[in-house]
């Protein structure tokens, strides 16, 4: 474990510089393109990608990167990984382009299809999200010292239900509506909807829509070291790496495992 600890400082430091990289950007009036897939690409999305590639590098020479920006690699090819570092450089480049600050730098080490590293940077806020196998999570502020964070146990009911900003649809509410108790929405982008899950200011993140595996893994990572799940529908833990599709199922983030999720799934379809 003492490994994981020591990765784990480099790492931080790593997905910072890309964070700055991303806020030089961020402060001048960048050029937005398109993927093929619809999804926007900017130079900050870019220029993070370069920036952790390099320092991965540098860092464990001898493990292979999968990034959202370099993610052409074949199943027959990364079907051998057996580790390897996972890294969405700018997840949530819609909020970016939005300019609200809710984006983040996103690196998780995948062994073993499990993620047991994962890093969550906000450039905006400075603050960051952050767990290894076996030693817990923690949030950090700027010029402070990193908190321990944990989920909370579910209430009764007001529920606080967390949801894309960006991604928001009829699913969603049906499941809402289903949950048959008083809940509130909090509407936020990027991965800190599993963060807010992570540090207990939410209960859960229900995902009805197409992410990618770059989108989970590291905030993955903190929400099960904090105490809490991300699953499938069949709330079966998500993997890494065992298809050829680098699309995630649907899945949940939860905190509290005596909640009967699954049931107001079935209800609600």
């Amino acid at each position: 474990m003492n490994e994981l600890k020591d990765l784990l400082e480099n790492v931080n430091q790593v997905a910072k510089m890309a964070g700055e990289r991303i806020m030089e950007i961020y402060a001048t009036h960048f050029e937005v393109k398109q993927k093929a897939d619809n999804s926007p690409l900017t130079m900050a999305d870019m220029a993070a990608h370069n920036t952790i590639v390099e320092e991965l590098q540098k860092l464990t020479p001898n493990w292979p990167i999968l990034s959202e920006e370099s993610a052409k690699i074949p199943f027959s090819e990364r079907s051998n990984w057996q580790r390897y570092w996972l890294v969405d450089p700018l997840d949530g480049t819609r909020e970016f382009v939005k300019r609200n600050g809710e984006f983040t730098v996103n690196i998780a080490l995948i062994d073993n299809y499990k993620s047991i590293i994962g890093v969550v940077y906000v450039p905006a806020t400075g603050v960051s999200y952050y767990a290894t196998l076996g030693n817990g999570a923690y949030k950090c502020l700027p010029e402070q010292a990193p908190e321990p964070i944990r989920v909370r146990t579910c209430p009764k009911d007001n529920l606080i239900i967390v949801g894309s900003r960006s991604h928001a649809g009829e699913s969603l509410q049906k499941f809402i509506a289903g949950l048959g108790v008083e809940s509130n929405l909090v509407s936020i982008g990027s991965s800190l909807k599993i963060c807010l899950v992570a540090e207990g200011k939410a209960d859960i993140y229900p995902r009805f829509g197409l992410t990618s595996e770059w989108d989970t893994a590291a905030a993955q990572c903190v929400v099960e070291q904090a105490g809490g799940y991300l699953t499938d529908l069949k709330l079966k833990p998500l993997l890494y790496n065992t298809k050829e599709s680098l699309l995630n199922p649907h899945f949940f983030v939860f905190g509290d495992n005596d909640r009967n999720w699954l049931h107001h799934i079935e209800i609600s379809t």
